[in-house]
C-alpha cells in the first residue's frame, strides 16, 4: 500500500522524502516496527515516541508519522500532521479498508449503563438473527470469540483492526462503548455512528492523566454526537440539554417524561428484575430479568435503537427477557435466606442508583462492601463513603485496586467521610476476600449484600502487578468455607 493511500483522509505536510513510498505496515508500538513500515510518533502523558525515532530508522522503518520538529536520516520519508492520534485513526481506517463504513455502528457514550445496554442491544439483534459485534468495558466479541478488553474503547489501530475482523466472521453491525477517553484521544476518530447514544452524566474520570474538570469531561463525550447521524439522548439526565445542544445529528429522546420519544410507564419491581410498558415510538411489555430501575433506562435505550433499526417486537421482548452481564448487578447463589450482588459501581453516581435501587427492595438490612481505587480522583472516596453511609444500613470499607497507593491511606479517606454521616454504621477489613467472608458470615435472614466496585474485574492491581481476583470466585469461596460445600 502506498504511504499516498494511507494518508487519504489526513490533513499532512511532507517534509522529506516520497509520498508514493510503499507502506508493509503501519505501527505505533515502535518495538514492533520492522522493515518497510509506517511508523507514527504518539506523544503520550509517560512517553514522547517521537524519542524513538532512531530506533525505528534502525530497524527499517520506511516512513514516520511526526506532530514535532525532528531530524530524521534522509532515506526515510519523513510526514507531519498536527494531530497524531487523529492520524493514526484515519490511517489505520484507510490501511484495514474503512471496514467502520461496511459496518452498522451504534456508539454508547454516558457515565454508567454503556456496558449493560451494549449486550442488551446484542442480544436483541441475535435473536433477530443479525450478527452483532461488541467492543467494551468486559471483552469484544467477534463471532464466538471473546477477547477480555483492557480499555472500554480500544487504541484506534485496534479497533480498525476490529472493525476488519468483524467483517470477516460475517458481522453486520456493531455495538460499542465510547468512552470519554476514546474521544478525547481520537481512539474513534473518522468514524460515522449510524446511531450515537447518550445515557447519562456525572463527575468521572476527572484528575491527573484524565480530564481537567467537568466542563471537559462533558465536552468529551459531547463529541460523539458530531460524529453520528442519529443520536438517542436520556431525557430525565440533567445534562440532557447540555449534550442535545448543538447536536449535529437527528435527535430523539427516551425517559420517562411524557415528551419522550420513547418512553417507560407503568414501571413495577419484580423479585428479580423490573417490568413496564413501553410506549411513544414504539408500544411493548417489557420485562427484565435484571433489577433496578436503571435497567428501565437501559433496556428502554436498547429498545430504541433496535426499533431504529428495524427489529421485530418478538425479538425486542425475548433479547431482553433473556440478557444477563457478567459483574453488573449479578446475582450470586449463596443462601436462601439472603442475597449477594456483585456490581461495578465505583463512583458517588453509581454507587448511588445500585443503594436506592436494592432499598426499594426492603431488605432486613442493605450491606455495602466496597473500597476505592487508589491514583485517581481522591474525592470520589469521599463520595462514596457519603453516599454508602446514607443508603447502606452496614458499610463494609476494604480495598479495591490500591495500585500504587497504601490500601489503609484510602480507607482513611472514605471512613473520614462515613464518620460525618449520623447513625451511620460500619466496619474496616482491608483484605478484600476476608471483608466479603465477613459479610457472607454476618449475614441475617432477609440481608441484602452488595459488593460494589469490580464487578467483572478479575485482578487486583498493586504496586503496577495484577494479581487474580474475582469478586464472584471470592463469595463462592466463602459460601464453601462458611457453610461446606453442600449447604
Amino acid at each position: 500500500m502506498k504511504l499516498l493511500e494511507l494518508l487519504e483522509k489526513t490533513d499532512y505536510t511532507l517534509l522529506q522524502g516520497d509520498i508514493n513510498t510503499e507502506i508493509k505496515g503501519l505501527r505505533y508500538d515502535s518495538r514492533k516496527v520492522e522493515a518497510g513500515d509506517c511508523f507514527i510518533c504518539i506523544s503520550g502523558t509517560a512517553r514522547d515516541a517521537h524519542d524513538f525515532i532512531p530506533d525505528v530508522v534502525e530497524r527499517g522503518a520506511a516512513a514516520v508519522v511526526v506532530s514535532k520538529d525532528v531530524t530524521v536520516d534522509p532515506s526515510v520519508t519523513v510526514i507531519k500532521v498536527v494531530s497524531d492520534r487523529l492520524a493514526l485513526a484515519n490511517m489505520s481506517a484507510a490501511y484495514f479498508g474503512y471496514p467502520a463504513e461496511k459496518l452498522v455502528t451504534i456508539g454508547i457514550t454516558g457515565t454508567k449503563g454503556k456496558t449493560t445496554t451494549s449486550y442488551m442491544v446484542r442480544n436483541v439483534l441475535s435473536m433477530a438473527g443479525i450478527k452483532c459485534g461488541l467492543i467494551g468495558t468486559i471483552e469484544t466479541i467477534i463471532g464466538d470469540e471473546h477477547i477480555p478488553s483492557s480499555h472500554s474503547t480500544p487504541e484506534s489501530y485496534v479497533l480498525q483492526e476490529t472493525f476488519a475482523k468483524m467483517l470477516e466472521a460475517g458481522e453486520t453491525h456493531v455495538v460499542m462503548e465510547v468512552s470519554s477517553q476514546g474521544l478525547k484521544m481520537n481512539r474513534v476518530g473518522g468514524i460515522f455512528f449510524n446511531i450515537g447514544v447518550f445515557t447519562n452524566l456525572s463527575p468521572d474520570h476527572i484528575g491527573p492523566n484524565e480530564h481537567s474538570d467537568f466542563n471537559d469531561y462533558m465536552l468529551c463525550k459531547k463529541k460523539l454526537f458530531s460524529m453520528c447521524e442519529t443520536g438517542l439522548f436520556n431525557l430525565d439526565d440533567e445534562h440532557a440539554s447540555d449534550m442535545i445542544k448543538d447536536a449535529g445529528c437527528k435527535v430523539l429522546t427516551f425517559g420517562t417524561g411524557k415528551s419522550c420519544d420513547y418512553r417507560a410507564e407503568d414501571i413495577a419491581l419484580t423479585r428479580s428484575g423490573i417490568t413496564y410498558h413501553a410506549s411513544g415510538k414504539k408500544e411493548l411489555d417489557v420485562e427484565v430479568d435484571i433489577p433496578g430501575r436503571f435497567t428501565v433506562y437501559n433496556s428502554l435505550t436498547a429498545l430504541a435503537i433496535c426499533d431504529l433499526l428495524g427489529v421485530g417486537d418478538d425479538a425486542v421482548k425475548k433479547g431482553l427477557a433473556a440478557v444477563h452481564v457478567r459483574g453488573r448487578v449479578e446475582t450470586v447463589p449463596v443462601s436462601d435466606d439472603f442475597v449477594i450482588m456483585v456490581d461495578y459501581a465505583h463512583n458517588e453516581m453509581s454507587l448511588r442508583s445500585v443503594l436506592t435501587t436494592l432499598r426499594e427492595y426492603n431488605p432486613k438490612r442493605l450491606v455495602c462492601v466496597f473500597g476505592c481505587g487508589g491514583n485517581r480522583s481522591r474525592d470520589r472516596r469521599f463520595t462514596m463513603g457519603r453516599v454508602s453511609g446514607e443508603l447502606a444500613d452496614l458499610t463494609i470499607i476494604t480495598s479495591d485496586n490500591p495500585r500504587f497507593e497504601e490500601p489503609k491511606d484510602i480507607i482513611a479517606d472514605i471512613e473520614s467521610a462515613i464518620k460525618e454521616v449520623p447513625g451511620a454504621v460500619y466496619e474496616i477489613v482491608e483484605d478484600r476476600y476476608e471483608a466479603i467472608k465477613y459479610a457472607v458470615g454476618h449475614a441475617l435472614p432477609g440481608d441484602l449484600i452488595l459488593v460494589a466496585g469490580k464487578g467483572h474485574e478479575d485482578y487486583q492491581e498493586i504496586k503496577g502487578v495484577k494479581y487474580h481476583m474475582d469478586d464472584v470466585e471470592m463469595i463462592k469461596q466463602a459460601k464453601e468455607e462458611i457453610y461446606g460445600t453442600h449447604s
